[in-house]
């Protein structure tokens, strides 16, 4: 039977992509005997090992306390590891990580469970916005924080201290009294139709049509788009599966489920496209990938697509503040106004429902709304001016509402139009 590490010991090794990796216990399961255990990387051995000592030094102790006496910071690390990890994509587990971390155990993490308040919470909330932004460059000013960012980190608190009321440690829920941001409705950005040729004309001279090509003419969120790979494509079907993305997580490129399960779907794309991708997938025919970056001849990275739109922004003279993401919206747009039922355009989009494809392309509907009354005050007016004119009934003298008696005009119905 293996010795099990002691609380404070730590192991180095190297990952087989050149990464070194740390691993350290940090306490023992009472109720299952098995010890608890993190890890830190680095690019560096050296690196590797001073993350790993200042991590030990810490004591990030996650064993399970039977007395219920727990301080915020050990039950938002037990939540996390216990509840929310296992069920939750990497990223989303790396974000609940960095809140926990990085903004709620500096503010709150010593405050007994117990003691914990909302005006506590909501102070930390506050300064979250104002200032909560890690500063990771000398040269950064704004430390502000969006409001979409403290209502996720409301959110994961909120059902972090819900476990907690559950499990009969708290009351009730200190989060239900505080109060967060609004949610922004940021203005949508979009590629005018008008210069949609001259970004793709950019892009084939940049080398890179084939990928923006497919962007705008499937809506793809990015990390979908450079994870797709070859045998993702039925030419003959003209169908694309999308099942993965890609992200980037401590400077490495993890692939992982899409964002939700709707996500996860069959996209049909148009002939012109797949004859792209096909002379694309010939340049090299021995890769898995859809895109092969030249440089890695791996996957491209999201960051450096990021940065290649930036540069067709700007030589196709469009505004370079159109970020990738509007390049979905371009699409989702330009098929709305070409005729897609939302509910189809929804299925391509990957969400959950019409409604919120309605509601997030509302500037479009309104568009429509007005060429649809348009349309029909068109017809009405056709119609009006083919109605023959009706026959004028005739004048009873001096009878009650007459136009003898009012000295009213009878108007034509076509007249009237």
């Amino acid at each position: 039977m293996s010795k099990k590490r002691a609380n404070g010991e730590g192991s180095i090794r190297r990952k087989p992509n050149g990464r070194w990796e740390g691993r350290y216990t940090v306490g023992v399961d009472t109720a299952t005997g098995k010890a608890i255990q993190r890890s830190v990387s680095g690019k560096t051995q050296a690196e590797c090992k001073e993350k790993l000592k200042r991590a030990i030094q810490d004591n990030r102790g996650l064993a399970i306390n039977h007395t219920g006496e727990y301080t915020v910071a050990e039950w938002c690390r037990l939540w996390f590891e216990t509840y929310s990890k296992p069920n939750i994509r990497a990223s989303t587990a790396y974000n609940y990580n960095n809140m926990i971390e990085n903004h709620i155990i500096p503010a709150i993490g010593t405050v007994k469970l117990r003691q914990l308040t909302s005006l506590q919470i909501q102070r930390m909330y506050n300064n979250t916005k104002t200032q909560g932004r890690v500063k990771r460059f000398e040269k950064t000013t704004d430390l502000s924080l969006s409001n979409s960012y403290v209502r996720g980190l409301h959110m994961m608190l909120h059902n972090c201290l819900q476990q907690a009321v559950k499990e009969r440690l708290i009351p009730y829920n200190p989060c239900d009294n505080c109060r967060i941001p609004k949610k922004e409705k940021a203005e949508m950005k979009i590629i005018p139709p008008e210069k949609v040729g001259a970004y793709l004309k950019e892009a084939e001279q940049y080398g890179v049509l084939p990928i923006f090509y497919l962007e705008l003419t499937s809506g793809l969120r990015r990390g979908e788009l450079l994870a797709l790979l070859w045998e993702d494509l039925d030419v003959d079907s003209r169908i694309i599966t999308i099942n993965k993305q890609v992200t980037r997580q401590d400077g490495e490129l993890m692939v992982s489920e899409p964002k939700t399960s709707n996500s996860i779907r069959k996209v049909a794309v148009p002939q012109q496209t797949v004859d792209l991708l096909i002379a694309e997938h010939e340049c090299h025919p021995d890769s898995p990938y859809m895109f092969m970056s030249p440089r890695t001849g791996g996957m491209w990275s999201p960051d450096a697509i990021g940065r290649i739109h930036k540069k067709l922004l700007a030589a196709a003279g469009i505004d370079t503040g159109v970020r990738f993401h509007d390049l979905r919206h371009t699409f989702a747009t330009l098929a709305m106004q070409s005729g897609v039922d939302a509910k189809t355009l929804a299925s391509m989009l990957g969400h959950y429902s019409a409604g919120f494809t309605l509601d997030t392309y509302t500037h479009v509907t309104h568009q429509m709304q007005q060429g649809a009354a348009d349309k029909i005050g068109g017809f009405m007016e056709g119609v009006a001016v083919n109605m023959p004119e009706p026959e004028p009934p005739e004048p009873t003298p001096n009878a009650p509402g007459s136009t003898m008696e009012s000295g009213c005009k009878v108007i034509p119905f076509a007249q009237a139009m």
